[in-house]
């Protein structure tokens, strides 16, 4: 057993709920992905070898989250780098730490793995602690091994299908997380089918949208930072290669909530369309970038740190350490606040005007770092796709409403007539927005 914390801090209970994404071996990693932003990260800690959360930072971690959480569940989310590379008995220990430090509490576990390694031991482990686990996946071979590779370049999509039946073989609860790039995006169709062919019933949809350094970057980091809210439109970093472009990835979405919409409602559940039913009913979204303000999902290194963001792993959003001081505190914390509050705060007044800003918020600031058509600072990358996409879906997007306003599930939208939101009619909404009536209403 881990020797007891020595850190004279108390725990104390933070004003709302909270989220961490816990990085317990940092950004180490067995695969060599071309697009993760998170690789670059070990040159902050001095390098792969030592990055790896020892039993003190990993039992105040346990007992300090569970503290803070002012309700009755707590949910731990496990990801990286890749958190298998620390062995199936760190994450008993950390099962076994959570028991001890419950206090009642109900303890859920999240994993976020790329499949390579898992095995029999570690389907044995998920399906007895009850974890649920995400499979990084990104469509079928040709997709996936576009920028999915190993340390050695080579492919693997039959190691993470491999893995993905041993997750099967145990019956461990799984869900899917495909990244949306400049390859496997003008194949929405062939994605999300394959997705659904391998029985995802939960589908995350993350756009790589990535910026290159200037050569005289701090911190010898190659990718550039998420834009300050103060210069957000003046930095002209070169948008990598591999980044979905803006139209490429609203016509992802569109073609992937059209087959949705017509067979799978209720089936399979996907991220981006679930938030935008919440927002279109007026209830929270559920998921942080389309949240109106942001700053309750944290992220918690191998050594203990805590920043504001997973996204934000960099000096200046660093807010302590969870050995020298008070996680809730931190969290609380007047620079995390202003933090979640400029979300809002700095949007642009092309942003503030428009009409689908309910469904969308700006999105994540990290990608704000164009100008409006105004000239203003602040406007999304993905701005233009977005719109698409949200302009697509509001006619069905208000019948799923009405139905369950009504008391009916969303699902009985399948089996009624279908012409009210037929993309012949969105389009001419999507062209009329684009083309620059940002302040015009979606209507039936």
């Amino acid at each position: 057993m881990p020797t007891p914390p020595t850190s004279s801090v108390r725990p104390s209970v933070a004003q709302a709920p909270f989220h961490l994404m816990t990085k317990p071996i940092g950004s180490r990693c067995n695969l060599d992905c071309s697009y993760c932003f998170y690789l670059e990260k070990e040159r902050l800690y001095g390098g792969a070898g030592s990055l790896r959360m020892k039993p003190e930072t990993l039992e105040t971690y346990v007992r300090d989250y569970i503290a803070a959480q002012p309700g009755p569940s707590v949910s731990f989310a496990w990801q990286g780098g890749e958190p298998t590379l620390l062995g199936v008995e760190f994450f008993r220990e950390a099962v076994a730490l959570q028991a001890r430090h419950a206090g009642g509490k109900t303890i859920e576990n999240a994993f976020q793995t790329n499949g390579v390694l898992l095995d029999d031991e570690w389907g044995e482990f998920f399906v007895r602690n009850r974890f649920l686990v995400g499979i990084s996946i990104d469509g079928p071979a040709q997709l996936h091994d576009a920028y999915r590779v190993d340390k050695g370049g080579r492919p693997t999509f039959k190691q993470v299908m491999a893995g993905l039946d041993v997750l099967k073989k145990h019956g461990v609860d799984f869900n899917t997380l495909t990244t949306v790039h400049r390859k496997n995006s003008p194949h929405p169709l062939e994605v999300y089918r394959f997705l659904r062919e391998i029985g995802s019933g939960y589908i995350q949809f993350i756009p790589i949208v990535e910026r290159n350094a200037a050569s005289n970057a701090a911190n010898d980091l190659w990718l550039a930072p998420p834009p300050d809210h103060e210069d957000a439109g003046a930095l002209d970093g070169q948008v990598t290669p591999w980044s979905v472009r803006p139209a490429g990835f609203g016509e992802f979405l569109c073609r992937v909530f059209d087959e949705w919409v017509q067979r799978d409602v209720g089936k399979i559940f996907v991220q981006q369309f679930d938030a935008a039913l919440a927002n279109w009913m007026g209830q929270p979204a559920g998921v942080c970038v389309f949240s109106e303000n942001c700053g309750r999902a944290l992220a918690i290194e191998h050594n203990g740190d805590i920043y504001s963001c997973d996204h934000y792993v960099y000096p200046r959003y660093k807010l302590g350490n969870l050995l020298n001081a008070s996680l809730a505190g931190m969290v609380d914390s007047p620079q995390q606040q202003a933090f979640g509050l400029a979300k809002s705060a700095t949007l642009p007044r092309y942003c503030r005007e428009c009409a689908v800003r309910f469904a969308c918020h700006g999105e994540c600031p990290k990608h704000r770092f164009l100008r409006t058509p105004h000239g203003d600072p602040g406007l999304n990358y993905l701005c233009a796709g977005y719109k698409k996409f949200f302009y697509h879906i509001d006619a069905p997007m208000r019948t799923m409403s009405a139905l369950l306003n009504s008391g009916q599930a969303p699902a009985n939208i399948m089996q009624m007539p279908r012409t009210a939101w037929l993309p012949s009619q969105r389009d001419t909404k999507c062209r009329s927005l684009l083309a620059g009536d940002s302040r015009r209403t979606p209507t039936n």
